[in-house]
């Protein structure tokens, strides 16, 4: 039996992995019982915990015609994976680097993860990026500002 990915390992399976639309691979490399937070996420969004939450997150399964912002082509760029004391952690520092596909807008969503993997799997993660510059990209900022403005109230 081979030994399991290393963390740095999975991460770069991971981030390659969403960037070709690898759904299920990028599934497969989370444990059963996981924990993935999106702490600048605009809305605070609950934490993700199990496979089908992850996939209901990637839109795994979604009918066709269900999702209305704009296709993005990207890859991950300006990869630079820190190991901690701790074996099972790393930070990883990167952005996602592309275009959007109706527009052919360039575009550029930085990030920073913190992830913890046990035997090969992600058991933790907090996924810091920035979101807004993802939903303007996807042609949806408009909805998410909106959104933020109804989920905090508008300032008095």
């Amino acid at each position: 039996m081979p030994d399991p990915l290393t963390p740095r390992e999975v991460f770069l399976r991971l981030v390659h992995g969403v960037c070709e639309e690898r759904w299920e691979d990028v599934i497969e490399l989370y444990a059963e019982q996981t924990h993935v937070e999106h702490p600048f996420h605009p809305l605070a969004a609950p934490p993700l915990r199990s496979p089908e939450e992850l996939r209901a997150h990637f839109g795994i399964g979604v009918p066709p015609g269900t999702y209305k912002g704009h296709a993005l082509r990207r890859r991950p760029a300006g990869i630079n994976v820190h190991e901690t004391a701790d074996p099972e952690v790393i930070v990883a520092e990167f952005r996602y680097e592309g275009t959007v596909v109706e527009t052919g807008q360039p575009f550029i969503i930085p990030a920073v993860f913190v992830m913890r993997v046990r035997d090969g799997r992600i058991i933790e993660s907090r996924d810091y990026l920035d979101h807004l510059r993802s939903a303007r990209a996807r042609g949806q900022l408009g909805d998410v500002l909106a959104a933020v403005r109804e989920h905090h109230g508008t300032p008095e």
